[in-house]
């Protein structure tokens, strides 16, 4: 593979993990038990990774070790003043029982701009996806085999430096957590409502949108419980302008009838790798495919001209969902329901199962 040979550090030594093993880890019969019916994020592999990180010492003390809670001080800064950010990647099981993931150097380096911006100590992309390798070394057995079913990684860094200050912390923690995943729709692929949130905001200019950091979900469960109030799956943020900016965890796509696509762009989108993985497949089937803003307005009349003839949102976890209602305080819009969305799906998929072939190279196997 060359996904490490492209990284800058791809010079760097791995890393020397020590491993203690859970000797009180699920029984085969447990782990067949969850595996048969995962959920999703509600069980837990047996290990997990721990990495250290000081402005003294640098990266150092990693360790594969049994999954358990983790000690923290009260002062620990994460808990007064947020610095934290985490990533989410799928393992998948192959036909012939090997383990793939997906693309895991861009979530690498997706990790590290987050990091960026939280002013926490970028991790370099060749530890990160050692940090996988690792504890799919130990619990691979936990990857399931069945249909749309995966292993969720949970990559998390935060600062664990005890002190009261604002400043960024001298000592932080990087770890690495696996939940078996069953299907996202346990009934087939359907389409969602969306709930126009128009007293919050995500995010703002300047602000952490683009990072992956446990406060901007946050911020969205109150807008996220008024979807629920008023019967809809999902919200949608907008900007200060008016554009339209993201669901509370998925990326938005609009299908044009002349075959443009077109997503929101701004520096405070979360820049989604599905939606990413998903426009390139697009490119090669030869649309057009833009980034820009859209404003609300051009959404709903796009959709009442008949000039948007779909829309979807996309993310790791559900990877395609179409879009079927749009339901604000005085409107109620129904989208149009198209074929492209669930076609991309399909192919996505595929190329993550080992079904299709991958010609971008995209899949790193993880067992090897």
């Amino acid at each position: 593979m060359t996904l490490i040979d492209s990284d800058p550090d791809s010079d760097l030594a791995p890393l020397e993990f020590a491993v203690t093993r859970n000797l009180l880890g699920a029984s085969p019969e447990r782990r067949a038990e969850i595996l048969a019916d995962p959920g999703f994020g509600s069980s837990f592999t047996d290990h997990m990774v721990d990495i250290c990180w000081s402005v003294r010492g640098g990266w150092h003390r990693p360790r594969v070790q049994p999954y358990g809670p983790i000690s923290l001080d009260p002062a620990a800064a994460v808990l007064h003043y947020g610095q934290e950010i985490f990533e989410g990647i799928k393992a998948y099981r192959h036909a012939d029982g090997s383990v793939h993931t997906f693309r895991p150097d861009q979530n690498g380096r997706r990790l590290q701009r987050s990091a960026r911006r939280l002013a926490l100590p970028e991790l370099p992309v060749p530890y990160f996806i050692q940090s996988l390798r690792e504890l799919v070394a130990v619990d691979g057995d936990w990857v399931p085999s069945g249909n749309d079913q995966s292993l969720y990684l949970r990559p998390f860094m935060f600062a664990k430096e005890a002190f009261l200050g604002v400043r960024p912390a001298h000592k932080v923690a990087y770890y690495l957590i696996a939940s078996p995943a069953g299907a996202y729709f346990t009934g087939g692929v359907r389409p969602v409502s969306i709930w126009l949130s128009e007293d919050y905001a995500r995010a703002g200019k300047g602000g952490t949108g683009a990072a992956k950091t446990g406060g901007n979900y946050a911020a969205s469960l109150l807008p996220q419980s008024e979807a629920y109030e008023n019967e809809c799956d999902q919200v949608v943020f907008l900007d200060q302008d008016g554009n339209v900016e993201e669901l509370g965890g998925m990326n938005i796509v609009f299908v044009y009838k002349d075959g443009t696509i077109v997503t929101p762009q701004s520096d405070s989108i979360l820049e989604g790798i599905t939606r990413e993985s998903l426009l390139q497949l697009a490119r090669d089937r030869g649309h057009k495919v833009e980034g820009r803003s859209v404003s609300l307005a051009q959404w709903r009349e796009g959709v009442a001209s008949g000039d948007i003839v779909e829309v979807f949102a996309c993310g790791t976890a559900a990877v395609v969902t179409p879009i079927g209602l749009l339901k604000g305080k005085d409107f109620i819009d129904e989208q149009p329901l198209g074929s492209l969305a669930l076609s991309l799906r399909e192919e996505l998929t595929d190329i993550q199962y080992g079904r299709r072939e991958d010609t971008h190279g995209w899949l790193y196997r993880l067992d090897a």
